[in-house]
């Protein structure tokens, strides 16, 4: 493989701190409160700059969503459909476990990324499109359901993946629900693990 020229080279450095710099502007400011100007002013380069790596900072959310929380967010889905094959619940709330911490290590984005799906009716396509991704990445779990329950299985995950969300906005992003981390964890299990079986 060719090394990479020097322009080249300088162009992904740019963007890479594009990326990283509007990243700590989201999560300190949130998405609608930032502009480009910010941006490339906290880069040090100029607006035409900006524009060679970026449509605009919808795009450079999305390619930060990309770069961590997007795939990372999938993978997470291909295993909890190893794990609801196991049958076993025990398995299910460890997975329960592992989301939370997860959550936890993505928490400082997701307001910028609510505000932005709020804000942006492209942004809520991109979003829409990512949790349909996530019951399809689920494909034992879907081949357990029969053909005329497809949209239903779907809608299962999906709402799972909501309630989700919303727990954990509400518990440790608003602080509004008290409750430890494992005592939710048995909490969510006890509702979707059955929830999530395919019924008869």
């Amino acid at each position: 493989m060719a090394k990479p020229s020097l322009r080249e080279e300088q162009k992904r450095q740019t963007r890479a701190k594009l990326l990283d710099t509007a990243r700590d502007l989201f999560v300190a400011q949130g998405y609608a409160a930032v502009r480009v100007d910010d941006i490339a002013a906290a880069v040090g380069c100029s607006r035409a700059t900006f524009y060679l790596h970026f449509g605009g900072k919808q795009e450079v959310l999305q390619a930060i969503a990309e770069q961590g929380a997007a795939p990372s967010a999938l993978h997470f889905y291909e295993d909890l459909d190893r794990v609801l094959d196991t049958g076993s619940r025990t398995e299910f709330a460890a997975w329960l476990a592992r989301a939370i911490v997860w959550f936890e290590e993505n928490k400082d984005l997701l307001p910028a990324w609510d505000e932005a799906t709020a804000l942006e009716p492209e942004f809520r396509e991109i979003a829409r499109q990512g949790i349909l991704a996530l019951p399809a990445a689920m494909t034992s779990y879907l081949a357990r359901w029969p053909a005329d329950r497809q949209d239903e299985a779907r809608l299962r995950v999906e709402l799972f993946v909501a309630q989700l969300e919303r727990f954990f906005t509400r518990w440790a992003m608003q602080g509004t629900i008290d409750v430890t981390a494992d005592a939710a964890v048995e909490v969510l299990a006890d509702i979707w693990y059955p929830a999530l079986r395919p019924g008869r």
